[in-house]
């Protein structure tokens, strides 16, 4: 007889590594499961060993990262969801800086290789809506433009949420992503009212 997996125990596993993650204890098999009310085969069934609770890790972050973009309402200005989609990716890494350091880890594959893809696809969407409002020049890459405002965005995530800087430091995104959007064709002060207007949901 065939048991059939419980999808709880699966989540229980994930949710003690990102703990134990966040309180930077060693992650081993024993440990792991200690206290979770299941035994060290439980890893094997369910992930088939650590490197697929690393892949989970990682999986985990990115399932976070889509959740919080989905929360970014569309509205008549892509400038300020292009400024609120970069906000909402930092908000996710502030709030989960110990996943948002393992989803980047390619030492491991994800279970699910588009996901990080989608997370782009948002910001093209984004940028492709700008160009069609006339905000950007006809001549912009989407994918290329998208990709330049996630580097701002995980740059500064990187420096705040996982390193050495202050969270003030983010305030450097609206002037940041304002050039390159009015580098792109955007009017300077209508660019730098929508990514304030974006931008404006994040602690500083």
């Amino acid at each position: 007889m065939v048991r059939t997996k419980d999808p709880a125990v699966r989540t229980r596993l994930i949710e003690r590594a990102g703990q134990m993650l966040r309180t930077r204890e060693p992650i081993t098999l024993r440990s792991l499961v200690a206290g979770t009310g299941v035994s060290t085969m439980a890893v094997y069934t369910y992930f088939g060993g650590m490197d697929g609770v690393w892949k989970a890790l990682r999986q985990e972050g990115f399932t976070r990262l889509a959740a919080r973009l989905a929360t970014v309402a569309t509205s008549a200005d892509p400038v300020r969801d292009l400024a609120a989609l970069g906000a909402a990716y930092l908000r996710n890494a502030l709030d989960n800086p110990d996943l948002y350091r393992v989803m980047f880890d390619a030492t491991f594959d994800l279970e699910d290789s588009e996901a990080a893809d989608e997370t782009l696809h948002c910001l093209v969407c984004a940028v492709e809506r700008a160009k069609d409002a006339g905000r950007f020049r006809a001549d912009i890459d989407p994918l290329e433009l998208a990709t330049q405002s996630w580097t701002i965005g995980h740059g500064l995530a990187s420096l705040v949420a996982t390193g050495p800087l202050p969270i003030q430091t983010l305030a450097h995104g609206v002037p940041l992503l304002t050039a390159l959007f009015v580098s792109a064709g955007d009017d300077p002060d209508t660019c730098r009212q929508s990514v304030e207007h974006g931008w404006g949901r994040l602690p500083m």
